[in-house]
């Protein structure tokens, strides 16, 4: 297949002539929106800087993909839902391969335009559960695991894998007043009623994240046994500083994997020692993976990151380089399935749902240990792979669990009853009817 690639790009090198420069056609675009600015900019920008690098080194290393460069150009929204709406617009009318939306709010605007536009959503662990059913939802993928994913693989997590334990007992869910915060409280509801614990939902507004006075006063009132956070910039800092100023147990505070941002840590110590958060991805520098983006492209002056900041070494920034190394293999099975390097949206469609990292490709890539392998499928858009609880040990985060993976038999009927109410309240919507698997 390499060779018909080879043949199939050197035929389009000698149809525009020898001596012309490659047009922009025969580039890759893959472009990502951005917030760099405003009040997310802390947890966003390390995760857009790792996006961007892995894949700047593989137009540095490998020429591209397939020998295809690649267009990764960002649109900044300010983590806006409206200017998330302008920039789908613009880069879907530049020609864009996908849509990448960095925000379950502007995901979720977005979503009904992927099918009529016909326009791959790539929303790598955040966006609307339900799109794990790819049968409803031809276009639109989340992997490699879901919101609902991870708040099961939490309540496993402090529970040490028996539910039924945490009967009787509180749990504040403190979270960002925003589409994504709400996102995960319906599957907390439904475990709460089956396994008899309180959920005593604390929302934060987009005004407070820094002053989090009357959330945390209102947690020292009602003593819940864990507070579970699903914050994002300002408002994660803001929340470990309360909760290490108010005394709250810090090792019964727990976060999704957007919690697990090193700088908001340091700035509390040994004194955030003993907080957890939930990530299907593990920093690992020395890895041949993270070695090659050093090589390439920090070392090389091509990266924004701040290289005196321990930004390198993040979870953040590591978690974004392998948000780009799935979105790459993607690309690759497409390029595979179509028989041409030079794929359109269909075509990458088609190599989301055949994307499979198992473990033999995650150290083909360098990357062994530092995420679960997975796979997806034309009916199963997310890939649900397993995550680590990890813990802050006074200066780094270290893996505290084994692998946990989400009840399947919990959330699948959930997704069923919401993509189907989700379809039937967005009529005519196009299903997959091609999805037999």
């Amino acid at each position: 297949m390499k060779a018909q690639i080879t043949a199939s790009l050197l035929a389009t090198v000698f149809a525009l002539g020898l001596a012309a420069p490659a047009a922009a056609q025969d580039a890759l675009k893959l472009p990502n929106m951005s917030y760099r600015t405003g009040p997310f900019a802390a947890t966003g920008t390390p995760h857009m800087n790792g996006q961007l690098d892995y894949m700047t080194m593989l137009n540095e290393r490998d020429g591209g993909i397939n020998g295809m460069k690649i267009e990764f150009d960002e649109c900044e929204t300010g983590y806006n839902t409206e200017k998330g709406v302008e920039c789908y617009e613009k880069t879907k009318a530049e020609g864009a391969l996908v849509t990448q939306p960095w925000s379950t709010g502007i995901t979720l605007q977005v979503l009904p335009r992927t099918g009529v536009d016909e326009i791959p959503m790539y929303a790598p662990g955040y966006g609307f559960s339900a799109m794990q059913d790819g049968e409803t939802f031809k276009w639109a993928f989340n992997p490699p695991t879901s919101y609902w994913d991870g708040a099961s693989m939490i309540l496993q997590g402090i529970s040490d894998g028996n539910l039924d334990s945490l009967k009787d007992k509180k749990i504040a869910f403190l979270h960002l007043d925003h589409p994504y915060g709400k996102e995960p409280i319906p599957l907390f509801e439904t475990l709460a009623s089956t396994h008899g614990f309180t959920l005593l939902p604390i929302p934060v507004g987009l005004t407070e994240m820094q002053n989090q006075s009357a959330q945390w006063l209102q947690i020292r009132r009602e003593k819940p046994d864990f507070v579970i956070m699903w914050g994002w910039g300002a408002m994660n800092g803001g929340a470990i500083a309360e909760a290490v100023k108010t005394r709250y147990p810090i090792n019964q505070f727990v976060s999704v994997w957007w919690g697990a941002h090193e700088p908001d840590l340091k700035l509390v110590g040994e004194q955030g020692k003993g907080y957890r958060a939930l990530s299907w991805n593990f920093a690992d520098s020395d890895s041949k993976l993270m070695q090659d983006v050093k090589k390439y492209v920090v070392d090389a002056g091509k990266s924004q990151i701040n290289q005196q900041g321990g930004e390198f070494d993040s979870t953040s920034y590591q978690r974004g380089i392998l948000m780009s190394v799935i979105l790459a293999e993607a690309v690759k099975a497409a390029q595979d399935k179509a028989d041409t390097p030079n794929i359109n949206r269909e075509q990458l469609r088609v190599g989301l749902e055949n994307v499979n990292i198992d473990e033999a490709r995650l150290a083909e890539l360098g990357a062994e240990n530092m995420m679960a392998p997975f796979a997806m499928s034309c009916s199963n858009h997310t890939g649900h792979a397993s995550a680590w609880m990890i813990e802050w040990d006074g200066t780094k985060f270290v893996k505290v669990s084994d692998l946990l993976t989400a009840d399947r038999s919990v959330i699948d009927p959930m997704v069923e009853k919401a993509s189907a109410e989700y379809a039937a309240a967005n009529q005519p919507w196009p299903m997959n009817d091609d999805c037999t698997q």
